[in-house]
């Protein structure tokens, strides 16, 4: 039962970061790799799954206040679609300590740069 709680907890609060834009999905990845003890690709496979609801409560608030660039839409579904693709297939034939490996130094990067980086607005 304190399972499911947890779960429900790390979705919520992942959703809330999501509908920011903040990064909700790479957070629900930990929870599921380090505290639901999960593969790294069964992680990566539920994060896809999550994010589409997600996205698609957060996109009607995101249109109402005029936050889409409607030029760049189509270049980035399309780009993205491709980019996804390739890189599920490709992650699928890689060693899980390598992913995670890889995850880890992406999330470091993002984080330094947060830290480092001037907010000039």
């Amino acid at each position: 039962m304190t399972a499911w709680v947890i779960a429900l907890l790390a979705g919520g609060a992942t959703g809330i970061l999501s509908a920011f834009g903040i990064g909700g999905g790479s957070l629900l990845l930990i929870y599921l790799t380090s505290f639901a003890a999960l593969d790294q690709h069964q992680a990566q496979g539920i994060n896809l799954l999550y994010f589409l609801p997600a996205a698609a409560a957060a996109l009607p608030a995101h249109h109402k206040n005029g936050l889409l660039e409607k030029k760049a839409i189509l270049p980035a579904i399309f780009a993205g679609l491709a980019a996804a693709g390739l890189a599920a297939w490709i992650s699928t034939g890689l060693d899980t300590r390598l992913l995670r490996k890889l995850f880890g130094l992406f999330l470091l990067y993002v984080g330094i740069t947060q830290l480092v980086q001037r907010d000039d607005r």
